[in-house]
C-alpha cells in the first residue's frame, strides 16, 4: 500500500479522496492554487502545498509543478480525481516515470480511450454496438456535408479529444452544420489542444446509461451496476441515479456482462466507466469510456456500500479484485445525486461570488460532498460545482422526496444557483414517473 498520496485536484473531489486515504491509513498531500489557499478542506490533509496562480494552466494543469510537489513531499502515489489531468496519458506516464504510481488505469488505456474515434474503433472490434458516425473529418466542408447526408440529419458534431460536453454541437441541416463545425473546432482547439472532430447520428430522446467497472492488474474485471445520467443541460449531467428506472434488468445485466468481457480481453485495469445511449427497444450504443473516477460515483456507493475511491486506490496498489469486492454484489434501495452549481438557473451561465450564506440541511439518507464552507468564495477560474447532494432511500420515491426536501431547505446567499431548476426537474411528472431522457432538462428549463 502507499505511504503518501498526492491529491492532484481541488474542491469536493480532493476532499473526498483525502477522506478515503485517511480511512485506509495513508497520508495525504493536498495542493492548492492562490485562489484556493483559504478553502477549509485543505486542513483535512496531512500537508498542503502551493502550486501557483489561480489560472488552472499555471496550477492544476501544470504538470511540472505537480511533479515537483510529488517529489518534494515524498509521495509514492498520485490520485488525479476527475477533470484536469485525470485523463491525460502523458501526465500519467510522467508520474510513473518518476517512480510513483498513477492511481488510475495504465497510460496506454487512457490514451486509447481518450481519443473518441479510436476508442470507438477499438470497442467496435470487440463487439460493442455503436451509434452511426462519420469517422474523423478534415477541413473539407463538402466532405462533412456528404458525411452528414449519409448519416441523415439531425447530426451531432463532436470533438475527438473532448469530454464533458464541451464543443458538442447539433445540426439539423447543412446551414447549421457549417456553423457547428466552425464552432466545435474552435472550442475543441482551445479546450483540448486538438481541432479533430467527427459526426454522430443524433438521437433525440435517448437514455444516457453508464456502467461502472473495476479491474485489477491480474486480469480480473467486474461491473458495479449502472447509473442513469439522462438529466443534462448542454450535454453536462446535473442529476444522476441508480438503479436506472424503467429498464428491463435482464437487458441491463447482459450489457454489463458484455462490457466486462470486452474489458477483460483488452485487458483493462483499475477503474473506468463505459457510457452508452439507449432508446426503447434498441441496444445500448457505446458512447465513450472515461478512464477515471466519475463525479457521480457516490450514487453507486450508496446502493452497494462499496467505497469506489478506496477500491481505486487499492487496485492501483496491486490488490486483487476479490480482496476489494465481496463475492456477490447486491444493490440496496435507490440513490439520486444533484449537482449544485453556482450558475444562473435559467441561462446556466456561471455565477461566481462569495458564499455569504451556505447551509445544506442534513437528515436521514442525505450525503453532501463539497469543497466549500460559508464565507468561501466561488471563483471564476474553475468549474462552478459547489456541492453534490446525494439522497438514498428504500425506494426511488423516497430518495426523490429526501432530495427535494434537502434542496428546498438549502439556503445560499451571495451567488446565483441552480436549485430552482433542480426542483423543477424533481417535481415534474415525467421525472417522478421515471420517464427520463437527455432532452427532459431542456424541455423543463
Amino acid at each position: 500500500m502507499f505511504n503518501k498520496v498526492l491529491v492532484a485536484n481541488r474542491g469536493a473531489i480532493a476532499a473526498r479522496v483525502i477522506r478515503a486515504l485517511r480511512a485506509l491509513g495513508i497520508k495525504s498531500a493536498a495542493v492548492y492554487s492562490e485562489a484556493d489557499a483559504h478553502l477549509g478542506y485543505l486542513a483535512q490533509a496531512d500537508e498542503a502545498w502551493p502550486i501557483g496562480p489561480a489560472d488552472p494552466k499555471a496550477s492544476y494543469l501544470n504538470q511540472d509543478a505537480l511533479l515537483d510537489v510529488m517529489k518534494k513531499s515524498g509521495a509514492d502515489g498520485l490520485h488525479p480525481g476527475y477533470g484536469f489531468l485525470s485523463e491525460n496519458a502523458e501526465f500519467a506516464s510522467r508520474v510513473q516515470a518518476s517512480g510513483a504510481c498513477f492511481i488510475g488505469p495504465d497510460p496506454k488505456w487512457i490514451a486509447a480511450m481518450g481519443h473518441k474515434t479510436r476508442a470507438r474503433e477499438l470497442m467496435a472490434r470487440h463487439g460493442m454496438v455503436m451509434a452511426p458516425s462519420s469517422g474523423l473529418l478534415g477541413e473539407d466542408i463538402d466532405a462533412a456535408l456528404r458525411a452528414a447526408q449519409m448519416l441523415g440529419y439531425p447530426v451531432l458534431v463532436k470533438p475527438a479529444a473532448g469530454g464533458g460536453g464541451i464543443g458538442m454541437m447539433r445540426a439539423r441541416d447543412a446551414a447549421e452544420l457549417a456553423k457547428a463545425l466552425e464552432q466545435a473546432r474552435s472550442l475543441s482547439r482551445r479546450s483540448f489542444g486538438s481541432a479533430e472532430i467527427y459526426l454522430e447520428n443524433l438521437l433525440e430522446r435517448p437514455r444516457h446509461i453508464e456502467f461502472q467497472v473495476l479491474a485489477d492488474r491480474h486480469g480480473n474485471v467486474r461491473h458495479v451496476f449502472e447509473r442513469d445520467c439522462s438529466i443534462q443541460r448542454r450535454y453536462q449531467k446535473v442529476l444522476e441515479e441508480s438503479p436506472a428506472p424503467l429498464l428491463e434488468r435482464a437487458t441491463v445485466e447482459r450489457t454489463a456482462d458484455h462490457i466486462v468481457e470486452v474489458l477483460r480481453r483488452l485487458p483493462y485495469d483499475v477503474i473506468g466507466t463505459v457510457e452508452t445511449l439507449h432508446e426503447q427497444g434498441d441496444d445500448f450504443r457505446f458512447l465513450e469510456m472515461n478512464t477515471r473516477l466519475q463525479v457521480e460515483h457516490a450514487v453507486t456507493e450508496e446502493i452497494t456500500g462499496v467505497d469506489l475511491v478506496a477500491a481505486q486506490v487499492r487496485l492501483a496498489a496491486g490488490a486483487r479484485l476479490d480482496e476489494v469486492l465481496p463475492p456477490e454484489l447486491q444493490t440496496r434501495g435507490h440513490a439520486i445525486e444533484a449537482r449544485l452549481y453556482a450558475e444562473d438557473p435559467v441561462r446556466f451561465y456561471p455565477s461566481p461570488g462569495p458564499l455569504k450564506t451556505y447551509r445544506i440541511p442534513t437528515g436521514p439518507g442525505i450525503r453532501v460532498e463539497t469543497g466549500y464552507a460559508e464565507s468561501d468564495v466561488v471563483t471564476p477560474w474553475y468549474d462552478p460545482l459547489v456541492a453534490k447532494i446525494i439522497a438514498h432511500g428504500d425506494t426511488r420515491a423516497q430518495a426523490i422526496e429526501r432530495l427535494r426536501q434537502t434542496l428546498d431547505g438549502t439556503v445560499i446567499a451571495g451567488i446565483k444557483h441552480n436549485i430552482p431548476f433542480l426542483l423543477r426537474v424533481l417535481n415534474s411528472e415525467e421525472f417522478q414517473a421515471g420517464r427520463v431522457h437527455t432532452g427532459l432538462a431542456t424541455q423543463l428549463a
